[in-house]
């Protein structure tokens, strides 16, 4: 009789759980079954410039100066996969002069005046050290395509016909100041599948947004950005990724 409740609980329990791409407190499981994408040691796996990309204290920096300046946004770009339908995870942090980005869903960009072939163009998570809403880290904008800032951290919002739809608030400003960590690293994670992607840092949802079916973009690659202008860096860490 005991075995038989047990069994039946370990059922339930199974039957009862989320899928984890679903589950905003999913981060521990995931990262015992992701793949690190990034071995601490070196930039093996991933292609950028050189001047500006290096690995420093186990974590990939990339810096901008007054002498050694982008030309143009260039992203340091991952070799090991395609981001389709797709969990990543990763901590960042950045100084307060510039903004950094999560490029997914990317293609090369092939413009006149692109840099040396690390310029995309696709969605890009936000990266930048500032709390006042909207100019937060988060937010999903369109590099190269023409679309600004296709949708805000704090909306949970859909594009149809061309327009977005704001169908709910997910975080206030005072919550995202309590919730980010200013000078300190943040984790972030990006669920997408199909049209529809997520947004979370540090562990809560900021961002839910479902594209229309003429302009999602459905693959790409990878990348992280050191955006042109004034000098600045950006630091990335424990970067996971999964297919779904």
């Amino acid at each position: 009789m005991v075995r038989e409740v047990c069994l039946s609980a370990a059922l339930l329990f199974f039957v009862a759980s989320p899928c984890l791409a679903d589950s905003p407190a999913g981060s521990s499981a995931t990262a015992a079954d992701a793949q690190s994408i990034f071995n601490g040691e070196n930039l093996e796996g991933w292609s950028g410039d050189e001047r500006l990309w290096s690995v420093r204290d186990g974590v990939i920096h990339g810096e901008t100066t007054e002498e050694n300046k982008a030309k143009g946004n260039t992203f340091l770009i991952w070799q090991g996969g395609r981001t389709t339908d797709f969990e990543l995870q990763l901590s960042f942090r950045c100084n307060a002069t510039n903004n950094s980005g999560i490029q997914y869903r990317s293609k090369h960009n092939t413009a006149k005046g692109a840099p040396n072939g690390w310029s995309l163009k696709g969605y890009q998570h936000e990266i930048r050290n500032e709390v006042d809403l909207p100019n937060v880290s988060g937010f999903i904008y369109g590099e190269g395509l023409n679309r600004g800032r296709i949708c805000l951290v704090g909306e949970k919002a859909v594009q149809t016909d061309g327009k977005k739809k704001v169908l709910g608030s997910l975080i206030t400003q005072d919550e995202f100041k309590q919730l980010f960590r200013l000078n300190e690293w943040n984790e972030v994670r990006i669920v997408a599948k199909g049209r529809h992607i997520q947004h979370y840092l540090n562990g809560r949802l900021i961002l839910d947004f479902t594209d229309s079916p003429e302009q999602a973009l459905l693959d790409g690659v990878l990348g992280l950005q050191l955006h042109a202008g004034k000098a600045m860096w950006a630091e990335y860490k424990d970067i996971r990724f999964r297919s779904l």
